[in-house]
């Protein structure tokens, strides 16, 4: 069967020796693209439709222009992408509550603390806090949208803070606003398409600060803070010698329970009495890199992380996992027909995330001990039912024993020596000359699954910019080698001795992309460092293969932010001349963010290097590398 290129060859010829059918087939039969629904002018909200805008119908049924179409369109796919982050932060909030209720476990103390303090809540007790923290981000998830939200202020950026006031940005109750957002742009309501990009605006400050942010913090305090450690990446990371659970989605506190079970000595028993070393987990999409950042606490269950999302179809092709658990997206349809064939099972333990062939257990702290007896029952069931059937093929030659993970905001900072400065000290000397955060989903349009993602990063880092990655690009990234130390022979002649020296790799791996929100930290923690506002730091975004509406929203974040934001694939917007202007071009002087759509990677980069150089020249340093005064 014919199949898409991959930036990971090893990856591709793999999924081309196997007779199953996944994406990279799929994909193939899907290249012809429906025009209208590209350029976002496709309008089915009402039974007059679907009504297609073209020059001889500038005007839907109902009246409705091109301009008010996309405008509907991009608010309604930002409002879906906002409210699956704040269903991930509710349910981590809910967690962490339970924590404390129970007086459980919490690994990390330090965030816990600092947390409190941000939120000026006042108790000696650290589950005390715990519980007061989560209530208060809770709190605020659920006021109405007259009310502002209350953390924001103590969280955002004390410039973007005002800015966002200025413009009437501050989203009020954050579940509130994705509420209004859906009746804001049903039919025959709001017909401004300004107003609009504004709304998605305000939904991307709480994506970002909450969904984002806070959910990364409050994991922090369950789960452990990352730490920098070196880890192996890709297929070879599954061994067939134990019983493998695969595991999807982005709610790592979901799964908390069962990390640590897995590994006491009874359940370690079950497993070798039916013929098993134990238990392991195996990463994939961005739970499995949440596990990879803080692999440095869980090095005894987790094996490693596989691959991004549509690496998924062919990791279970290998024959060696045993069982599926997922609690969120990413989870791919394509997946349940090769579980099929292959006798995996699937557990879900969300809902939202049900898949058709897949049990589901409604998850709740209270029941996880129980859930995670149910799910290591099925788990050895699998093993015990199915080894002896399957053929096991692990391609041993995929992925890098030496990856550089567990970056965060603060091991990051404690790298340096806990300060800014010798990063400063860096850009200032031209050694580095911008930092570029290449992050978000994976797709098979962009030339390719993560080609572009791949060739854009490895022209930044030639020309000396330092990447930081989050997301599934994370896992292409690092499952190709750039983010192993030895990929510093594709830095810049300034780059690479800084790379060498330190021995790290010119592209960091933040994790999930969830750690976008991390990326917001560093950038902040640096424009205070220099008292500036971010959008004058020589930082640029791009999410050249995004793929949801979640990263609509991590986009809306990044552009009210201030920054300049990179797409290969333009997010169905062309077709308005109003929309398509304002996020392109007027933008900049309203947040300082600007959308730059470009499908060619040498021009890309030439964009975003071009608005690096203008950054450093008015930041005072001269344009030419190496000759600052």
């Amino acid at each position: 069967m014919k199949i898409c290129k991959s930036a990971d060859a090893s990856l591709e010829s793999y999924i081309a020796s196997k007779d199953i059918e996944t994406s990279f087939n799929r994909v193939e039969h899907q290249k012809i693209k429906c025009g209208f629904g590209q350029q976002g002018v496709c309008c089915r909200l009402c039974s007059n439709g679907p009504c297609r805008i073209t020059p001889k119908s500038p005007k839907g049924v109902c009246g409705a222009t091109a301009d008010t179409i996309v405008g509907r369109n991009f608010l309604r796919a930002v409002a879906s992408g906002a409210a699956c982050y704040l269903h991930v932060v509710e349910t981590t909030a809910r967690n962490l509550k339970a924590v404390g209720e129970r007086r459980g476990k919490i690994k990390g103390e330090k965030t816990l603390e600092e947390l409190a303090e941000l939120f000026e809540i006042d108790s000696n007790n650290l589950h005390d806090k715990a519980i007061k923290v989560a209530d208060k981000v809770l709190n605020d998830l659920y006021k109405s949208r007259d009310e502002k939200m209350e953390l924001l202020e103590k969280m955002a950026y004390t410039p973007r803070f005002n800015k966002w006031k200025e413009l009437n940005i501050l989203p009020g109750g954050a579940k509130s606003e994705v509420f209004d957002a859906i009746v804001k742009s049903s039919t025959n309501l709001n017909s401004d398409p300004v107003d609009m990009l504004l709304h998605s605006l305000n939904l991307g400050i709480s994506t970002g600060l909450y969904g984002l942010t806070l959910t990364n913090l409050l994991n922090d305090v369950m789960l452990g803070e990352p730490v920098i450690r070196t880890a192996p990446v890709g297929f070879k990371v599954v061994n067939d010698e134990y019983i493998n659970i695969m595991i999807t989605g982005h709610q790592h506190s979901v799964i908390s329970h069962l990390q640590d079970r897995l590994i006491e000595d009874d359940v370690k028993k079950l497993a070798q009495k039916a013929g098993a070393k134990g238990f392991k987990l195996v990463g994939c999409t961005c739970v499995g890199q949440d596990l990879q950042l803080r692999g440095e606490h869980y090095q005894e269950v987790f094996s490693g992380h596989a691959g991004n999302n549509f690496t998924s179809e062919s990791l279970i092709s290998t024959g060696a996992i045993d069982l599926i658990v997922s609690e969120f997206n990413c989870t791919l349809p394509g997946i349940e027909p090769i579980a099929d064939k292959f006798m995996v099972d699937m557990v879900c333990l969300d809902d939202v995330a049900k898949k058709a062939n897949a049990d589901y257990i409604n998850f709740t702290m209270d029941k996880d001990a129980e859930i995670s007896e149910h799910i290591i029952g099925k788990a050895l069931d699998g093993y015990k039912g199915r080894r002896d059937k399957v053929e096991i093929d692990i391609p041993r030659d995929h992925g890098h024993d030496d990856v550089i993970t567990g970056v965060s905001e603060k091991s990051l900072k404690a790298f340096l020596g806990n300060t800014w400065k010798p990063l400063i000290d860096l850009i200032a000397e031209g050694n580095i000359k911008g930092v570029a955060g290449v992050v978000g989903c994976s797709n098979l349009t962009a030339m390719g699954h993560d080609v572009f993602t791949v060739e854009l990063t490895k022209e930044l880092i030639k020309r000396d910019i330092l990447v930081l990655s989050a997301g599934c690009s994370s896992g292409g990234l690092e499952n190709v080698g750039l983010m192993s130390p030895k990929a510093a022979e594709y830095a810049g002649e300034n780059l690479r001795p800084v790379c060498e020296s330190l021995g790290i790799p010119p592209v960091l791996n933040f994790g999930p992309c969830l750690a976008i929100g991390r990326l917001e930290i560093v950038a902040t923690e640096l424009a205070e460092a220099l008292n500036i506002d971010i959008p004058q730091l020589p930082l640029i975004l791009s999410a050249p293969q995004w793929l949801e509406e979640q990263a609509l929203a991590d986009g809306a974040f990044g552009l009210a932010l201030g920054l300049p934001l990179h797409l290969a694939i333009p997010p169905f917007i062309s077709g308005s001349k109003v929309v398509t202007e304002t996020l392109t071009n007027s933008l900049v002087n309203i947040t300082g963010g600007q959308l730059i759509l470009e499908d060619d990677v040498k021009r890309a980069a030439d964009r975003l290097e071009e608005i690096v150089l203008d950054r450093r020249k008015a930041l005072g340093l001269d344009v030419e590398v190496g000759e600052i005064a």
